[in-house]
Formats: structure tokens, sequence, C-alpha cells
């Protein structure tokens, strides 16, 4: 599952890391809509808002498929059938969808069959780990480049900043009976973690039902590219690209990110587990020492010495044999489509 995220590049670099190239190549930088509404932090929860991207025609139908738009929605779906006044009153989580039921659960397969299709973005998730004195939260994310921290750069030059984890997602809009304003909502898709990842877990997986879940991540800009563009590319090709994905690491940290009301980069700096133990520096904990140090303006920040060294892991070993990917694989059959075939670890 995936239950908090951060996010906290400011808007305008926000939007430069997510530069692009449209159909005819051009590169681009997507456009924000309601740029206003959008809040960088540390920890995200569900019933939040955070940034994601869409297809710009979604919301102009006139537009090219294939150029995409920033929003910010609430972290929470709300079907756009939900009848009641007030989205509070659903009855039922939304805040992640299994991709084995997003094809069959009412309140997904109306918004996945009509395209809409989203990136939710991130700095990277949490997740925590069972143990006897308790949860030992982690930081979950893409493997960084020795230049991306978040600088402030003059123009259009490629951003070589931190690398946005871009998770897949549903939205749908809901707008109350009378008279009200539309509200945009996503859901992010889990598949079945790595076993490398599902450590982290620690808890009974129900028989039958796979191992424990992680974000659907979508890695590379083609990628992204296809489950956006909702105009060329169907839901039973769009379905197939909602694999795992080894291609993360992950570091500990501080209890402190479990309060939900704390915001500050100490919620992602990595810790030491143990004590008195002697931790190798690796790429990764320069480039995590960076980001924190040119962190978002306002932030309260914390000086090099102050923060923590840790180490890093690669997710390296192969996929799971049975995934969640099986059971769209036997809808897309049903739906007289070829099945993918499956992908090599």
């Amino acid at each position: 599952m995936c239950g908090r995220t951060a996010c906290s590049l400011a808007a305008d670099n926000l939007r430069r890391a997510c530069a692009y190239r449209d159909r005819r190549g051009q590169h681009r930088q997507p456009e924000w809509v309601r740029q206003e509404r959008y809040q960088p932090s540390y920890n995200k929860g569900p019933q939040s808002s955070g940034p994601v991207l869409l297809s710009r025609r979604h919301l102009q139908q006139d537009a090219d498929s294939s150029e995409r738009v920033l929003m910010d929605m609430r972290w929470g779906l709300v079907p756009s059938w939900f009848k009641q006044d007030n989205p509070s009153k659903l009855q039922f989580n939304t805040s992640n969808c299994r991709s084995d039921t997003m094809l069959s659960k009412s309140s997904y397969k109306g918004a996945l069959l009509k395209g809409k299709r989203c990136v939710v973005l991130a700095d990277g998730f949490y997740e925590w780990q069972q143990q006897s004195g308790g949860k030992q939260p982690y930081f979950i994310y893409f493997p960084q480049t020795k230049d991306a921290m978040d600088k402030e750069t003059e123009g259009d030059e490629e951003w070589k900043g931190w690398r946005l984890l871009t998770m897949a997602g549903i939205f749908d809009s809901w707008k109350p009976p009378g008279e009200g304003e539309m509200l945009y909502t996503y859901t992010i898709i889990t598949v079945d973690a790595s076993k490398d990842v599902s450590f982290i877990h620690h808890r009974q997986v129900r028989a039958g039902k796979g191992l424990a879940g992680m974000p659907a991540i979508l890695d590379g800009d083609e990628a992204i590219r296809k489950w956006l563009d909702f105009a060329e590319v169907p839901t039973q090709e769009a379905v197939k690209l909602i694999q795992p994905t080894e291609n993360i690491v992950f570091h500990p940290v501080s209890t402190f990110v479990n309060n939900i009301r704390n915001n500050t980069p100490e919620c992602v700096a990595p810790i030491e587990l143990g004590a008195k133990k002697e931790v190798k520096a690796t790429p990764n904990n320069k480039v995590m020492l960076g980001w924190l140090k040119s962190s978002q303006e306002g932030s309260p920040q914390k000086k090099e010495k102050d923060l923590p060294k840790w180490t890093s892991e690669f997710i390296h070993s192969p996929s799971p044999k049975k995934t969640s990917a099986d059971v769209l694989q036997r809808w897309l059959g049903k739906q007289g489509q070829p099945a993918a075939k499956k992908h090599k670890a």
C-alpha cells in the first residue's frame, strides 16, 4: 500500500522537473492548473492534496492529448456517480487501488475505462516495518544522480534536480448536488511488491493475495507518455504498464514522520539504525544531503553536520513469479485482446 508521501519541490521547480517532449518532439513544461492550491510537503497523507500530471484533453476537448498539465488534486478518489452531498460520507477507503481489482470495482472501473489516468508525483513514499519495539519508517524513492539538487537556475535549462517518483493513478471529478465546485480526486494504483520491499511490511499476507503491495511506478518518460495519452493508448494497452519495479532505493527515517502534523526535512532525513555502527557513504547519501540542504524557501533548514549519515540499498532481486499483472492479463484476454508478454526481471 501507499499511505504517506513527500513532495517538497516548489511549484515552479516541480513544473521544470516534469519537462517532456510532446507528439511533435517539442520540449515542453506542463502548465499548472490551480497552482495556488499546491502546497509542498514532506508528509502528505490521504485526504490531503497533491500534484498529479494528466492529459490536457481531459480539461480541453480540442487539445492535443500528448500535452500535459499539472493539477493539485485531493488524495482519495470520489467517484463521479457518488450521490451524497459530502465526499466524507464515502463509506470505503479509496486512497489506494489494487491493480488486480481496478477493472472490476465500480469505484475505479468507470473512470479507468474513460481514460482518466494520471501520474501522481512525489519525492518518494513512506512504508513502516513492524518491529518488537514499534514500527520503523522507511523512505523509498528513485536512485538519484550526483547533480540531483533543488537548485535555482535561469530559463528553461534541463532540470538537473531531484528525480521525482512517478506513480500510476486514476482520477475522477465529482460535483455535489445543486451548487458547488467540482472536486478532483485521485487514487494510487498498487501492485505486488518485490521480496526486498516486502520485508518492510513484515506482516502476514492473506492466502492468494500475493505479497504486500507498493505503488505502481512508471519508470521513464515513455511509460508516462503511454499512461497519460488516453486518446492514443487505449486502456487495454495502458494497463500492461502496471508492473512491479526494482529500480528504487530506500533508507530508514525517524519516527518523527509518524505524526502527520510534522512537516520538515527531518521527515525524509536518513537515520542510522543501531548504535555505534559504522556507515559507508554512497552516492545517494551525498545526493540526499544536497537535496535537503537546498530545500524549498521557508522550510526549516538543517546544517550538513547536523544531518545523520545513512546507507541506502538498491532493490535488485527478481519480481515475484505470480503478480497482480496476471489478473490484468486474464482480463485482457476476456476483452479479446492479446495478452502482453511477461517482462523478464
